[in-house]
Parts: C-alpha cells; structure tokens; sequence
C-alpha cells in the first residue's frame, strides 16, 4: 500500500478506474486496471493498494510501483506545473516555428521550402520568443512527447549530422 500525499490547492478524485488531479495550472486523467490495482482517496491522501489474488500478485506490486509515480507527477504537475525550456539553433538557415492549433510548424529547416509539421499532446503550451522555446504543461508526459515531437521533426534526413547540427536543443527545465 503507498499513499501519495494531496497538497492544499490541489483536487483529486477517483471514479472507477480514473484518477482525475486538478490544480491552478490545469487538470490531468489517469487510468488504472482495476485488475491489478484499487485506488482510494481517503482525507488528503491518495492509496494505492496492490491487488490480493495470489497469481496476480507481482504484476500487481509493479504496477502499484508504477501507477504511485504517475501519480506522483501528475500532483507536483498540477500543484507547480511543468515547464521546458527549448532553444532553436541554426548554423545554415534561420529556422521559425508557426504554432496553429494543436500543430507546430517547422519553417526552413536545412533550407526546405516545405515546412515540417509536428503535432502537440495532450493540453501543452508552447511559447516562442525569438530563439527560446517554453514548453508548458500539467501532464509530464504529454511535455515530453512533445519536445520529443519537436527533436524528431528537426532530424537532418539525407545530412550528414556531424555537419547539420540545426533544431531545437532542451537548454533547462524548471
């Protein structure tokens, strides 16, 4: 049994196999097998409670492991909130991004007349200002996906990478 600690500010509750974390920056879902595991709010703490049944009973410590971390993430990103730091570099062409909707576009990367797409997760926020780049989010693994969206975007195909080294490089997280 683990219990996750709710700090003031921030709201949770569990309906079937849904945890839901609300907090000043936004609000995340997390699913759960009720199979393996049974979570429970109980005062300002969150339980999770491995299952009983002795031929699940590994599997079901793993995943109270697991599911406690996200958990875990999904209270401090609700709490704090999650933010990264991207910096675009560019040795060859100017690069420029155009964010519409729930798509990032790459402009003129390696001179391509084309503009690369990328798609963003979940409910993130990208900010550009001049060559720095803010990724924002409650859900870690929605900002994550995204920079990882971003990099794979800016992957030099057909270049040699030792010479086009230009995209966007993480510089910090907050």
């Amino acid at each position: 049994m683990l219990e996750i600690q709710i700090p003031n500010g921030v709201e949770a509750k569990v309906e079937h196999d849904l945890v839901t974390v609300k907090g000043k920056d936004g609000s995340t879902h997390k699913r759960f097998s009720d199979k393996f595991l049974s979570v429970k709010l109980q005062g300002d703490k969150l339980v999770v409670e491995a299952s009983k049944e002795k031929k699940l009973l590994r599997k079901s410590r793993l995943a109270e492991q697991a599911f406690a971390t996200e958990l875990k993430n999904a209270v401090n990103g609700a709490e704090k909130g999650i933010e990264k730091k991207l910096q675009i570099i560019s040795a060859h062409f100017p690069i420029s991004l155009e964010i519409k909707g729930k798509t990032i576009y790459i402009k003129n990367i390696f001179g391509e007349r084309v503009p690369r797409e990328v798609s963003i997760q979940g409910d993130t926020k990208i900010e550009v200002k001049g060559q720095e780049v803010k990724v924002k989010g409650v859900d870690i693994y929605d900002v994550t996906q995204t920079i990882a969206n971003i990099r794979k975007g800016c992957y030099a195909c057909g270049h040699d990478t030792r010479v086009f080294q230009d995209g966007l490089y993480m510089i910090r997280e907050e």
